[in-house]
Parts: C-alpha cells; structure tokens; sequence
C-alpha cells in the first residue's frame, strides 16, 4: 500500500498507468465486454464499478489537452432501449478531476472495440450497467 493510492488500485493497474505515454489509450470495460480476447494488457479489477475506479485514476491520469475528446463512450446501437444514466455519472466525474468542457465522444460498438484492441491496456470490472465502456486518451503532465 502507498499513501494518497487508493486502495482500490492494485499494483499492476498502477503499473499500468506508470507505464502509459502520451495519447496511449486504457479502456475501462463493464462486465459484459470481451476484454479477455481484446487486450493486449489485461487488468482484472472484478467486483468493482467502473465510477469508483474512475474517482481512484484520474487523479493520477491527466487526460489529453490536444484532442478534441479524450474520453470515449461505446454507443448504444441504434434501436436498442438501453437507457444509459451511468454516463451522467462519469461526466460528474471527469469535470471534478479535469477542468475540461465536451471531452466526450460517442463510438459506435464495433468501432468501439476496434480501438480497444489496439488500446494499451483493458481494465475489466465488474459494472453491471450496459453501455459501461469507456477510453481514457492518457495525457501529459505539464507541471
């Protein structure tokens, strides 16, 4: 355990983090994503939601300032009815850590797992809602 590291950070996720660079990209994926056959790193983080995660890494994760929008969202395919009140949940989030507007964007699902695969690295969790995912873009510190 290290002062001011969350608990809920394991030693390879913040290895992960450490090893991270400029516009590399971490998907952080619900219960439901095939993290297992798209990572190239695989974290498991079972039994844990995706928002608590969030409020761990982004104090430590500065998001990319030379991108439009460096926090991506798996779209809801069109028909499906899936409400999705998590992505409230995840903007509240962000904007507390990053003092950033509009830096979310919508990827269509097979899109989507496109740039997972190519991600550094897949965090699965345990999050139940649907339409869960999200990529982070690692930014740089400039302090």
């Amino acid at each position: 355990m290290l002062k001011g590291i969350s608990s809920l950070i394991s030693p390879e996720l913040i290895k992960i983090l450490m090893e991270m660079g400029h516009s590399d990209e971490i998907v952080f994926a619900d219960g439901n994503f095939p993290a297992a056959s798209h990572a190239q790193r695989l974290v498991r983080c079972d039994g844990h939601g995706i928002p608590e995660l969030l409020n761990a890494v982004l104090p430590l994760l500065p998001l990319d300032t030379y991108v439009d929008h460096p926090v991506s969202l798996m779209a809801v395919t069109p028909g499906d009815k899936v409400e999705t009140p998590i992505w409230q949940e995840y903007k509240q989030i962000v904007s507390h850590f990053h003092l950033v507007d509009d830096v979310f964007e919508e990827v269509e699902r097979f899109a989507f797992y496109e740039r997972a695969k190519k991600a550094y690295a897949i965090v699965s969790t345990g999050e139940k809602a649907l339409y869960a995912n999200m990529i982070l873009k690692k930014g740089v510190i400039s302090q």
